[in-house]
Order: structure tokens, then C-alpha cells, then sequence
């Protein structure tokens, strides 16, 4: 009925194709940038900015959780929008005066994973977790729809105990699930917490649409992240290699920055290998790196990231770790390979540690800095830990 009253008011006939003619542009607009990257949390950002920006389909707040299988849990990854008027009016004026179209939006990231913008909802969405079964409620439900649910305000009201419903505050909302192959990824949550804008049929349309796209955008990510970490394994020891240590650490600052959170890294050098091999042979020395490699990554935390830097060199990225809590997991490293004895032989190593932000703001400092320590421990004897002061 309501077509047939568009075609016989040609005004709103225009209106509606316009309409639909904004539509299909921001769906290529979107298609076109989450195509200009492969990383999960850029691709994300792209997804919550296409559903809050004024030009994309407006809603107030967008959240996205995904599954964790290992933990068997449901995640906050990242959430966009203001968490109360105050800010809604400082971040609306701000696009206002900037006349920011949606690329300027999506640039922003860059300078929240560098933390010059650290928006209260992105830290809030990483601090919650639910348990990946039926008593965490709406959230697990949500998971298994096979399409967008609309939760108007009175049916929220029967859901008042939910979890997930009183960790948001959420009212009137859509919750909509994350597909890969019919297996649950995630969910995304949208609604107009601020201004309480009615959601039309016509948003939930559109939204149902638009997570067909970000669906499929989240599933080729996680694919590409899963092919990377197989990718860097490192062959000889089976630790993380290089290349995963660059990509971890960026990771784990962008992470430390947002939640204020300290990291810190060591970097760590067998003493005299050179000497080792040159003596035992190249075989021989290989077994020995597999060896302390074993011994260095018993001596660190389950959550520590253990990385062969290159040759007999080592790195690790221990998130959530102080300086001086740093220096006690080097120590007990370095204690560790000169009390064992591996393949007949006393090995020694030098560690240097730098730590997130007190040492650097910024990856390419903090391993700089880290490295310099080594360098030092090695000319001030070795079989040392040092820290910058």
C-alpha cells in the first residue's frame, strides 16, 4: 500500500529513490574501504563507523562482540559512539565543524590506536565478557537468529535482568548475529541511546543487509589473521617469529593505550653462540637454540608472547607488566639457562627491558629502547638484565 501511494505522489517517488540511490552509494563506499585492509580491528572500525555515521546508517551507539572458542566466551571487540550526552554533543559538534564525510571517520582510527583519542565506549565494549552458554541470555540467544531481532522498549523491559541488557543499559535496540557457513561469530548491537530516536522498518532493512556485508568482511579477516599466525611461527623453535612480534606488539600497545595499561618487552641474546657453533656445528647449534628456547618460554607467563627475534636473538611481549614485574620474569629467565645444563654445555643470556608508555610511546621506540638495554647488558659483562632508567 505504501508503494502504491509513492507512485501516485511523484515528490515522495523522488524522495524514496534518492533515498535508495544514498543507500546503494554508502553500501559501495563501505565495500570499498573494508576491501582496503584485512586486519580484524580496522575492518571492524569500518563496520561501526558505517553504522553510526551520519552518512552510513546513523544509529547512536554500535557495538560488536565476537566468540572467543579457546576461552569459550563472548567478547567485547570494539565499540563506537558516545556513552552520554556530554560527549554525544562534543563528538557531534566536532564532525559538524570538521565537515568530517565517512573516510574522515574511518581515519580517525588511526589516531585512537595511537591514543590520541581514547573513546569511553571502545575501553567500556573490551571490558565486558559473557560466558559462551545459555545463562549469559539475550547475548547467547542472539547468536543462533537467523536474522536481525528488534528489541522494542517494551519487550526490553521483560529482559530487565539480562545481562547483557543491564552491562549497556539498553532499551530500545537491534541485536543482530555474525555468520560464518551458519556457525555464530559474533553479534552486533545498534540503537539510538542518546537522542531515542524511534527505529523504523526501514533501518532494520537496511542494517539486515549491511551484516551480510560485515559478515562476510569479518569471517575473510579472521581468515587472513588464522593464516598469519600460521605463517609466523617460527620453524626451528615453533615460537612466534619476527613478523608476528612487529604485528603482536602493535596490537597489544593499541590495546595498553586504550585500557591504560602498561607492556613491557625484553629482548633476549645468547651469550658467546657464536662460539658454540663454530665449535659444535651448525646441527648443534640448532638443537641448542630449540633447548633454551624451551627453557626461556617455561621461565615467562602463559599470557607472555615468546618471539625468535632472529639468529640467537629472542624477544617477548609481556602485556600488563610493570617494569620492575618485567625485571623478575628476566631474571628468573637468565637464572634459569645458566643453572641447566643443555647438551653438555653452560649457556648464559642477556636480557634488556623496556617498557609501554613510561620508556615509548610508540612500537618503533619501545623495541629501540629495549634493544639498546641489550646491547648494554652485553657490554657490561653479560649474563645481565638491564632496564632503562
Amino acid at each position: 500500500m505504501e508503494n502504491n501511494d509513492a507512485y501516485k505522489d511523484p515528490e515522495r517517488l523522488i524522495q524514496e529513490l534518492e533515498k535508495t540511490k544514498s543507500q546503494f552509494y554508502i553500501f559501495y563506499e563501505l565495500t570499498q574501504a573494508m576491501r582496503s585492509t584485512l586486519r580484524l580491528d580496522e575492518i571492524a572500525y569500518i563496520i561501526l563507523t558505517g553504522l553510526t555515521a551520519h552518512q552510513g546508517l546513523g544509529f547512536n551507539r554500535a557495538i560488536l562482540f565476537l566468540i572467543d572458542e579457546i576461552k569459550k566466551v563472548i567478547k567485547g571487540f570494539m565499540g563506537l559512539g558516545p556513552m552520554d550526552i556530554e560527549e554525544a554533543n562534543k563528538i557531534w559538534r566536532l564532525i559538524e565543524e570538521q565537515k568530517m564525510d565517512l573516510y574522515a571517520l574511518i581515519e580517525t582510527y588511526r589516531r585512537i590506536k595511537e591514543g590520541e583519542i581514547q573513546p569511553k565506549l571502545m575501553q567500556f565494549t573490551r571490558s565486558l565478557e559473557f560466558p559462551l552458554k545459555e545463562s549469559s541470555g539475550l547475548i547467547y540467544e542472539a547468536l543462533y537468529e537467523a536474522i536481525p531481532v528488534y528489541i522494542k522498549n517494551h519487550l526490553a523491559d521483560q529482559y530487565k535482568n539480562d545481562p547483557l541488557i543491564h552491562r549497556l543499559n539498553l532499551k530500545d535496540f537491534i541485536i543482530a548475529p555474525l555468520q560464518s557457513k551458519n556457525n555464530p561469530m559474533g553479534i552486533i548491537i545498534v540503537d539510538n541511546y542518546i537522542t531515542k530516536k524511534p527505529i523504523t522498518d526501514e533501518d532494520l532493512r537496511i542494517l539486515t543487509m549491511f551484516i551480510n556485508q560485515a559478515s562476510g568482511a569479518i569471517e575473510n579477516s579472521k581468515t587472513y589473521e588464522d593464516t598469519l599466525m600460521r605463517a609466523h611461527t617460527d620453524t626451528l623453535t615453533s615460537l612466534w617469529n619476527y613478523g608476528y612480534f612487529q604485528y603482536k606488539l602493535d596490537e597489544e600497545i593499541m590495546k595498553a593505550r586504550s585500557d591504560n595499561r602498561k607492556i613491557s618487552v625484553l629482548m633476549v641474546d645468547i651469550d658467546n653462540f657464536k662460539k658454540f657453533n663454530d665449535t659444535f656445528g651448525h646441527q648443534a647449534g640448532d638443537e641448542a637454540l630449540k633447548n633454551i628456547a624451551t627453557n626461556i618460554q617455561r621461565s615467562a607467563r602463559k599470557i607472555d608472547i615468546a618471539c625468535r627475534y632472529g639468529g640467537e636473538e629472542f624477544s617477548f611481549i609481556l602485556p600488563d607488566t610493570s617494569k620492575e614485574e618485567a625485571t623478575t620474569i628476566a631474571e628468573r629467565m637468565r637464572t634459569t639457562i645458566s643453572n641447566t645444563a643443555i647438551m653438555n654445555y653452560t649457556f648464559t643470556i642477556s636480557i634488556g627491558i623496556a617498557s609501554f608508555p613510561e620508556d615509548a610511546q610508540n612500537k618503533e621506540e619501545l623495541i629501540r629502547k629495549s634493544d639498546w638495554a641489550l646491547y648494554k647488558a652485553k657490554n657490561e659483562g653479560k649474563n645481565k638484565v638491564v632496564t632503562i632508567q
